[in-house]
């Protein structure tokens, strides 16, 4: 129950509005269903504190703050309420050392306002994580932010070609296709084809080519 409690004074910490009045109480059925949702909570908190990286249960998890927060906060803020709820929970679990998924969370949550900080947290990520998951949630986090250059110094610094997930290795040459350097993009390629899946590797690859040709292509006067 205190680590439970941790991650929700961590929350009050970062609210900055008034307090919202106690509710009264519900009826009966309201109470067997909060207290249900509770005990689910712990459950989830309890399973999340063995393996901080289990994306599912931290969905799961992230459902059932996001629903408290709006609940008490339906006069003000709701999605900020539930973004903040989310941040506590993902800043609380990221304390572990085994930690990188939380860290992924709170670098999405952060990039809009903060990109050095949520880059950092990629970092941080990355370097728990040897086999590369997590870098590979960086990059495509970074893509889908339109970051292809933050995605591209993030790989360079923790990219290992021969060992991690083939699908680390596309987002670096498609986030070298997209930010238009194409060396780059050929390097990344080739450093690909190190990779001991030469089946995946040599589907990736037509794609891949046809990418870099189409884009040099489309430079040409």
């Amino acid at each position: 129950m205190a680590a439970l409690g941790s991650w929700r004074n961590r929350l009050l910490r970062r609210r900055d509005r008034a307090e919202v009045p106690a509710k009264d109480v519900g009826t009966t059925s309201e109470h067997v269903s909060t207290v249900h949702e509770s005990v689910d909570e712990e459950r989830l908190h309890a399973l999340l504190k063995e393996d901080p990286n289990d994306e599912v249960r931290f969905a799961e998890m992230a459902n059932v703050v996001r629903r408290r927060a709006a609940e008490g906060h339906a006069g003000g803020d709701p999605e900020r309420a539930q973004a903040d709820a989310v941040w506590a929970l993902a800043e609380e679990l990221a304390h572990d050392s085994r930690s990188w998924y939380p860290l992924v969370e709170l670098a999405r949550l952060s990039l809009a306002d903060d990109r050095e900080a949520a880059l950092r947290r990629l970092g941080v990520a990355a370097e728990r994580d040897p086999s590369g998951t997590a870098l590979t949630h960086g990059l495509v986090l970074l893509r889908e932010a339109g970051d292809d250059d933050g995605a591209l110094s993030l790989g360079m610094g923790h990219w290992r070609p021969t060992e991690h997930p083939l699908g680390a290795g596309r987002e670096m040459v498609s986030a070298a296709v997209d930010a238009h350097r194409l060396a780059e993009a050929r390097r990344h390629l080739d450093a690909l084809g190190a990779h001991p899946d030469a089946t995946g590797v040599a589907a990736m690859r037509r794609d891949l080519e046809r990418a870099i040709t189409a884009a040099e292509r489309a430079r040409r006067p």
